[in-house]
């Protein structure tokens, strides 16, 4: 049985997890407002300059080669701005998954030391049914890791395509300028 000190420790800890996750929650908008604001300023510098340079052509010429050697610059920092996104964005991801898999694996021990007592302290008798509930929490506890690793993984491919794509992109951009 749990007591009142047990009870009032968890939900301790429940809220400081909570309040843990809602600062790393707000230090991820933070980030991402940063990078956004950052990306703003330096595009309208860009554009600023590139009108410059646009006023200053002296032929259709001199505008084409202007104009196909910003595409190159832009498909970069593009690629560059995405990147740091899925950064930030992977990054708070994965401190709520850590901190998932932490209560859960806490709950987890938790259910099986109440499982345990109960075996203890079970009549005569009741032997199979504690080694049923055992077993069912065991294939429980595999299910909920099979789960874990799949996510895992599928964030890894997931992490892998995004790079393979952006360096793509790039890539493209690089070809498509170089036969212009």
């Amino acid at each position: 049985m749990l007591t009142v000190e047990q009870v009032m420790a968890s939900q301790k800890a429940n809220i400081e997890t909570l309040v843990g996750l809602t600062s790393k929650a707000f230090e991820g908008v933070e980030k991402m407002v940063e990078l956004n604001l950052t990306a703003s300023k330096a595009a309208l510098a860009e554009i600023g300059d590139h009108a410059k340079a646009v006023l200053s052509v002296k032929d259709a010429q001199e505008l084409l080669t202007l104009q196909s050697g910003l595409i190159q610059p832009l498909a970069e920092k593009t690629a560059a701005y995405s990147r740091h996104l899925y950064d930030i964005a992977s990054g708070s991801s994965a401190e709520f998954g850590k901190a998932f898999e932490e209560q859960a694996t806490d709950a987890q021990r938790k259910f099986m030391g109440l499982v345990d007592t109960a075996a203890k302290n079970a009549p005569a008798g009741s032997e199979t049914a504690v080694a049923v509930m055992k077993s069912a929490v065991a294939a429980a506890n595999n299910a909920l890791e099979s789960v874990q690793k799949a996510v895992k993984q599928a964030t890894e491919v997931a992490e892998s395509n995004f790079n393979t794509v952006a360096a793509n992109a790039v890539n493209a951009t690089k070809t498509a300028s170089k036969k212009r």
